[in-house]
């Protein structure tokens, strides 16, 4: 059989990280896909070495995977962030690599705005409370023991400007917030529509992370920043795990340098049980979420099909959503 002719042989490292009811559209060309639920990183290697194209969502490939794989020629991510993917190698090797974007313009600015809801009107706690029988005891119609605050007149923090960071902005300004784009970390001159990276921290009363995982952002918050937090605010992180210092949160939340925290994401996934955050399960004032703010069953739908458009485009000779 020519080369050209031959069935091309598609891995799926980590199906179950797409629950089973998405639909993944039948390829148009000739093709063979097998389906991995899980991919531990030592089974890489064999799984991907006879593949001309990988899907990987969260399984790392790494170079000496790739070095060994010598058909491959297309990783396909099954998500936007591709730090789990060595692009050294895949340059080396003439690789390409795609991405899915613009999925989660509506699930992720909806999940950010339900933890800062449940923080800043106290949700949990009080649901909690009533659960133990408070509202009994209370011996009233109502009771006061955790902070109920508005968000109309706030000002809410957005830390990355993009497609998701703008989402947020545009329900923060339905519920009357005012609006503060940060400036990046140790840089001026941005323009007018930016506030200084400090500022930004200074002045809010809810800050959320939406910005990319790189070595400029890496532990962008730690203690430093969190002493510059004058309005204790919330903070909350539905982006990427490590752009946080965990353990500085867990001292700036118990020590009242913040009002409040609500993640999505932590730098191990799932989290380990030594995490620092196992600290902090016990407290009103902070919500941890399994990463799953990406997830409404229309996002993912959305994500598969894209991810099968990269795939076919990439077959025809036209790359899309390439991030090399």
């Amino acid at each position: 059989m020519a080369e050209a002719d031959r069935p091309q042989q598609i891995v799926f490292l980590d199906r179950e990280t797409l629950p089973p009811e998405t639909c993944l559209r039948q390829l148009s060309f000739p093709h063979e896909l097998t389906l991995y639920g899980r991919t531990a990183p030592d089974q890489v290697a064999e799984r991907i070495a006879d593949a001309d194209i990988v899907i990987t969502n969260k399984v790392p490939v790494r170079g000496d995977a790739i070095s060994q794989a010598e058909r491959l020629k297309l990783i396909a991510v099954a998500a936007t962030g591709y730090d789990n993917v060595d692009l050294a190698a895949c340059t080396e090797r003439g690789i390409t690599v795609s991405n899915i974007r613009n999925y989660a313009g509506n699930t992720l600015p909806e999940h950010t705005f339900a933890l800062i809801l449940a923080l800043r009107r106290s949700i949990l706690p009080y649901h909690q409370s009533v659960a133990r029988g408070d509202w009994q005891k209370s011996g009233q119609f109502c009771y006061f023991d955790y902070p109920v605050l508005n968000l109309a007149g706030a000002t809410l923090g957005i830390i990355g400007d993009g497609t998701l960071g703008r989402a947020v902005a545009k329900l923060g300004e339905a519920f009357g917030m005012r609006i503060l784009f940060s400036a990046h970390k140790g840089r001026t001159g941005m323009g007018s529509l930016y506030t200084p990276f400090e500022e930004v921290l200074r002045l809010s009363d809810v800050i959320t992370l939406h910005c990319p995982l790189k070595p400029a952002t890496r532990n962008m918050i730690a203690a430093e920043e969190f002493a510059l937090m004058e309005r204790r605010p919330l903070l909350i992180n539905t982006a990427r795990g490590g752009l946080v210092d965990e353990n500085a949160l867990c001292d700036a939340l118990e020590s009242g340098q913040i009002s409040g925290a609500g993640f999505d994401v932590v730098t191990k996934e799932p989290l380990p049980a030594d995490h620092p955050f196992t600290r902090l399960m016990d407290r009103p004032n902070f919500i941890l979420t399994p990463h799953i703010a990406w997830s409404s069953r229309e996002a993912i739908q959305v994500l598969a099909d894209q991810l099968i458009e990269n795939i076919e485009l990439f077959h025809k000779g036209t790359p899309h959503n390439v991030v090399q």
